[in-house]
């Protein structure tokens, strides 16, 4: 991937972030199973820190 690509990605990752740090919270205000969302956070986190690795060199 080029520079545009990776950062193009990092926007879509951050959005995808948001999107589903707010359905945790909705999950756990009405005492649903949060757990997979939660892990899909993990997931993207470290997807972020990829490719923020990636860009920095």
């Amino acid at each position: 991937m080029n520079r545009d690509e990776l950062e193009n990605k990092l926007q879509m990752l951050k959005a995808d972030y948001i999107r589903v740090q707010g359905d945790l919270e909705k999950l756990e205000s009405v005492g649903g199973n949060a757990e997979p969302a939660a892990k899909e956070l993990e997931m993207i986190e470290k997807e972020i820190q990829a490719i923020n690795q990636k860009l920095a060199v």
